[in-house]
């Protein structure tokens, strides 16, 4: 198990359990990986507290099949490593894994592939955390789509109830073995990690975690369309970090989402367009993956970015939410405190610091790799080369968002801003997306002294539009070359 920790509609685990007589489930903490994150990761307590939930759930699978102490293995080691070891410990034939299409993970797993082939073992590897991957949905000439609306039809067109079904596992969990004699799951401590506020956020984890926010999201989102924009609102699924770590079945939620959409739901509709982009973004790193460091459109990779100490220090006022835009600050608390961002934010901050700071998305998408629950490098990578308008079918990079007028659109009454800025509170509505603009008698009635309790802006916006526009110009001038 890897980004696919449940039990139910599970790809590798039904193949498994229908060609073996034993059957034993393993998670690696992969020091490969762990390593090289801080001592308290909200994501590793995510992944910990949710193989909780993977273990009951194999507990009462074997259970309910004859099988006394079936449960889930935990190796803390370097996957390439504990993989084989364990295989030659089990004296297993065969290991079973969902793919994994990310640079990293494809070499680990080759790696991996060549230890068990030597000790004569088979690695199976398949699809399971996408609807369609890799070269399933092609252009008419056979290569991949570059633009997302005609894979969106094309996709749509190949989507059937085949597509949709789910891998069943519980009439086959008889095939289950006892776990050996003396595992335990491993604490936090065990991996050298210390507890974070996850449990104090409102994100329940586990395959029952993923179940529950389903269940809420499905009375909410014939209203998606309408509600999603607006991070005050309880609009989005909150699912994301469930369908990264697969705790929910894509082919669940594409399911469910067709078919209210079928029957005329709008916000179904609009739901489901966003699991497409997944899919979208997962092909296009398949076979683009340069994209990973590069522009998916080369001639990007010409433009100069601010660099130095003045750009440095715009980059910390970024990420600190110290900027004096009150939506783009608001933004950054929200990722710093909860490792959540709302999807119009990402945007919103994206553009900000390529297009009015004039930094390179890669240093945001680092940040964001870092700090987000929900980091996925398909997507985030999509989703940071379509603000600099660098990516497969980005914004043009003449398209920038003014964050005051986003603020107004999106966050009319500042609900949000005030949530997460309180010394803004005390401003009138219409003063707290600018508070710079606000009068000597507005800010003293609302006990606030810019400069001192909140920062004056770090750029001027139109000023800023202006030298974007113009460090764009290289593109411009080699297209048209």
């Amino acid at each position: 198990m890897r980004r696919d920790l449940r039990t139910d509609d599970h790809a590798a685990l039904h193949h498994a359990l229908r060609a073996a007589r034993r059957v034993w489930c393993v998670f690696v903490f992969d020091r490969a990986i762990l390593d090289a994150l801080p001592r308290a990761d909200r994501r590793v307590e995510f992944i910990r507290d949710s193989l909780i939930g993977v273990d009951a759930e194999l507990r009462a699978l074997g259970a309910a099949h004859g099988v006394d102490g079936a449960g889930l293995l935990v190796r803390h080691g370097q996957a390439v490593d504990a993989v084989p070891q364990l295989a030659a410990q089990l004296g297993v034939q065969a290991v079973y894994a969902n793919h994994d299409d990310e640079p990293d993970a494809l070499a680990r797993d080759a790696r991996v592939r060549g230890r068990l082939a030597d000790a004569g073992v088979v690695l199976h590897t398949g699809k399971d955390h996408v609807v369609f991957e890799r070269s399933e949905v092609l252009t008419q000439s056979g290569g991949p789509f570059s633009v997302f609306t005609p894979y969106k039809n094309a996709w749509l067109r190949k989507l059937n109830d085949f597509y949709l079904k789910s891998y069943p596992v519980q009439p086959h969990a008889a095939a289950l073995a006892p776990l050996p004699p003396g595992e335990r799951l491993p604490t936090l401590a065990d991996i050298g990690f210390a507890p974070t506020n996850l449990h104090q956020l409102k994100l329940p984890s586990g395959p029952a975690g993923g179940a529950e926010l389903l269940d809420d999201f499905l009375d909410r989102i014939d209203r998606y369309h309408d509600t999603r924009d607006f991070p005050a609102v309880k609009g989005p699924s909150y699912l994301s970090t469930h369908l990264r770590f697969g705790t929910v079945s894509i082919r669940r939620l594409a399911r469910a989402a067709h078919q209210r959409m079928v029957a005329g739901s709008r916000g179904a509709e609009v739901w489901l367009s966003e699991l497409i982009w997944r899919d979208f973004y997962h092909q296009v790193l398949h076979h683009h993956p340069r994209v990973v460091g590069a522009a998916f459109k080369p001639e990007y990779d010409k433009i100069r970015w601010e660099h130095g100490k003045h750009a440095d220090a715009l980059f910390a006022a970024w990420c600190a939410g110290r900027t004096g835009y009150p939506l783009v600050d608001a933004a950054m608390h929200q990722i710093n405190q909860t490792g959540y961002m709302h999807n119009r934010l990402r945007m919103v901050v994206a553009s900000f610091l390529t297009k009015d700071l004039g930094l390179d998305w890669r240093r945001g998408e680092a940040y964001f790799a870092t700090h987000l629950n929900d980091f996925d490098l398909a997507a985030n990578n999509g989703g940071w080369q379509w603000a600099a308008s660098s990516g497969c079918d980005a914004q043009p990079y003449f398209r920038i968002f003014n964050p005051v007028s986003q603020s107004e659109k999106f966050d009319a009454d500042g609900r949000f801003i005030r949530r997460y800025l309180p010394q803004l509170a005390g401003l009138p509505d219409k003063l707290i997306h600018a508070p710079w603009l606000a009068r000597p008698v507005d800010l003293a009635a609302a006990g606030l002294e810019l400069g001192t309790h909140y920062p004056l802006p770090v750029v001027q916006h139109d000023e800023a539009r202006a030298k974007t526009l113009a460090r764009y110009a290289v593109v411009k001038s080699s297209s048209s070359g």
